[in-house]
């Protein structure tokens, strides 16, 4: 195709990379993705999220432990995009402004979306350059914890981990279910059998290698639905609660 660039090439060729050389990423090119992620889009610009980048091993080996992922501690790089209204209401404290609404869930969606998309950003940049990237969405097994090792204020919360490098594995690329059961025009679509519709995407799933499991090949895409599902992590499901111990006002209706 006649539009696709070296960014697009990149960003269809993403897959999840957790082994990598030993090699730093220069300086250079950090400083160059730090700039990537200050000029990320940011919801009426106010910039509410901010980034830890962990270059402590003890730091490491402590979130590896809540993710539950020993290649955590391992990372070359390994950055927290994190919530944080602490800064815009301290902003605000010092211009003798105390309003209640930093802590509304408004200004909690503003931020965790602004590192969603502040994340994102960098894995596209950093991929273009030919490193490869890992989200780590289990610093989320124990907010609480994660929230102590990285000494998280009140007003801030953690959203994804990422952890990126030069890659030391060449995966397959993992295939995806058709896009005409995820995009719809006007609104949205229900179907009447789901199960007939993914038929051949589950056979394909059904020929994917995941390294994470000494190269044998996963269940079908239906499958792993259902054992998703039946693995609760219960703290995960009370998470609104760490939410809320952070400052967070959901301001739930009593029926």
């Amino acid at each position: 195709m006649e539009h696709i660039n070296d960014m697009i090439k990149a960003q269809l060729e993403h897959r999840t990379i957790r082994e990598y050389t030993q090699d730093k990423v220069p300086g250079e090119i950090i400083d160059l993705l730090i700039k990537v992620a200050e000029r990320t889009a940011t919801s009426n610009s106010m910039q509410a999220c901010s980034i830890i980048r962990v270059t402590d091993a003890g730091i490491k080996k402590e979130l590896a432990d809540v993710c539950k992922q020993e290649y955590v501690a391992r990372m070359p790089e390994l950055w927290i995009f994190i919530v944080d209204q602490y800064r815009n209401g301290r902003i605000a404290a010092e211009k003798d402004c105390h309003e209640d609404s930093i802590s509304d869930m408004d200004r909690f969606f503003q931020g965790f979306t602004d590192a969603c998309l502040m994340a994102q950003n960098v894995v596209n940049a950093a991929e273009s350059l030919g490193l490869g990237t890992v989200y780590y969405g289990s610093i989320l097994n124990d907010p609480a914890r994660t929230i102590e090792i990285l000494g998280l204020p009140k007003l801030t919360f953690p959203v994804l981990g990422l952890g990126f490098g030069y890659p030391n594995q060449e995966p397959q690329l993992k295939p995806r279910m058709d896009m005409r059961l995820r995009m719809f025009e006007n609104k949205y679509k229900c179907f009447d059998n789901y199960s007939e519709l993914i038929k051949e995407y589950d056979e394909i799933m059904q020929t994917y290698y995941d390294l994470r499991q000494a190269n044998k090949r996963v269940d079908s895409f239906s499958s792993q639905v259902v054992t998703k599902l039946k693995n609760v992590n219960p703290v995960r499901q009370r998470i609104v609660n760490d939410i809320v111990g952070q400052g967070f006002d959901l301001k739930l209706e009593n029926n």
